[in-house]
């Protein structure tokens, strides 16, 4: 069974399979620390996503989700935690911006993420490949590595799972066209997912509250991931002066 690295140094990485990485995260939830160019929390000279991380695992949160090998190397040292590791960037042709590419792919292994997130959703590649030729290929290559499919749509979904996924969650509904534009969170892709495969379903995308959180639970998700309602203060700062700025008209 695939052997997941969590901790710091290689030779001190405790060794933890899939279905140990499952029972960590069942019913529970994955908090996401990204920061990316331009944004607040994006430092140039030095990750500072670590320190969300860290207070994560201080709440009790058994798995980071986070973007780039920087991130991933510097919440693995800090944390200890299992890493679901991907890298966001946006090639000609391409609308799928989630670990296009073999490239990232291979980076992220090398970097050590425990779970690599993949954009499994059916759009355009600049590449010429169809999805289901890219997660092939990466299979083949990285056999052992664990995958998750991030999906927008119920079709996605199943086709993910028939590729072999370890994963798939729901991440991307509601940021393509072929999905919903929701508010909330995705109940009842996550729902319909949960009765139909035999991989874990993970809820992730726009659970804002922590109601959200239970309910997106009993709709049949696995786990949660939420990243902006914690990790991203001016998303948050924005909320309440949209809030705000709605009650005064």
């Amino acid at each position: 069974m695939p052997r997941l690295k969590c901790g710091g140094g290689k030779k001190e990485d405790i060794a933890v399979n899939k279905q140990e990485f499952f029972d960590r995260i069942r019913g529970k939830m994955i908090i996401s620390c990204q920061a990316l160019p331009g944004e607040p929390l994006y430092v140039e000279e030095k990750s500072v996503m670590y320190l969300m991380a860290r207070a994560g695992k201080m709440a009790g949160c058994p798995a980071v989700r986070t973007s780039s090998v920087r991130d991933v190397v510097a919440i693995k040292e800090e944390t200890g935690l299992p890493v679901i590791g991907l890298i966001k960037v946006q090639y000609p042709g391409f609308e799928s911006y989630i670990t296009p590419t073999m490239k990232e792919v291979g980076q992220l292994v090398e970097a050590g993420s425990d779970v690599v997130a993949l954009d499994c959703t059916l759009r355009a590649r600049g590449d010429g490949k169809t999805v289901n030729e890219f997660i092939s290929q990466v299979r083949e290559k990285y056999p052992d590595q664990i995958l998750m499919a991030d999906i927008s749509t119920y079709e996605e979904g199943i086709n993910a799972w028939k590729l072999g996924m370890d994963i798939v969650g729901t991440t991307m509904s509601g940021y393509t066209e072929a999905s919903p534009k929701l508010e909330g969170p995705d109940y009842e892709l996550i729902r319909r997912l949960s009765q139909a495969i035999d991989v874990p379903v993970i809820g992730e995308g726009r659970i804002h509250y922590p109601q959200q959180a239970v309910e997106a639970l009993e709709a049949g998700a696995f786990a949660i991931v939420v990243g902006g309602a914690v990790t991203r203060p001016l998303e948050i700062a924005n909320r309440f002066m949209a809030a705000l700025g709605s009650r005064e008209a």
